[in-house]
């Protein structure tokens, strides 16, 4: 290496290091683990007004979705999609039965969201949320957007649970 090569090298600036992605900015095409179980990132709904995500993961044919949020800490759930039928967003109850288990009602939100990839709902906007969880810690999720209401039951995940295996 030559002498001005060297002094040139003490002089520039060093490379900036890669800023690793974290769930919360894993987008379609990515790769995580939840739980031991690989996924493909396939979909994202972002709420900014929450600072929270909720990430459409395919397992082969199996579709779930991780619901994170980030708080003092970051949060995560681990939802499927259920059948079930809400008739008018003004009338979801407090407390649901389901499969035998009671559901109370924990949090509701509505905010703007934004999509990207294969999600529920294909378009972004005005978005109302219904968390619950029962006595003993199942989660139900209810979405309403455009019209059109989506159902999931879930549970919490431990932060040590989940990791991103690839980001691109």
């Amino acid at each position: 290496m030559s002498m001005w090569k060297r002094i040139g090298n003490l002089f520039s600036k060093p490379a900036p290091q890669e800023v690793q992605k974290s769930m919360l900015n894993l987008s379609p095409g990515d790769i995580c683990e939840v739980s031991l179980v690989t996924y493909e990132v396939t979909g994202r709904t972002h709420n900014r007004g929450r600072n929270a995500v909720v990430l459409t993961l395919r397992d082969g044919s199996q579709i779930a979705y991780l619901h994170i949020e980030e708080r003092e800490q970051l949060q995560y759930g681990l939802y499927r999609p259920i059948d079930g039928r809400l008739d008018n967003p003004a009338e979801v109850p407090a407390t649901l039965e389901l499969d035998g288990y009671t559901f109370f009602l924990e949090e509701e939100y509505e905010g703007f969201v934004a999509v990207a990839g294969q999600t529920p709902f294909m378009n972004g906007g005005e978005q109302h949320v219904w968390q619950y969880q029962s006595d003993d810690s199942r989660l139900l999720r209810v979405e309403w957007q455009h019209g059109r209401f989506m159902l999931y039951e879930g549970e919490k995940i431990i932060p040590g649970d989940v990791k991103v295996i690839r980001a691109s």
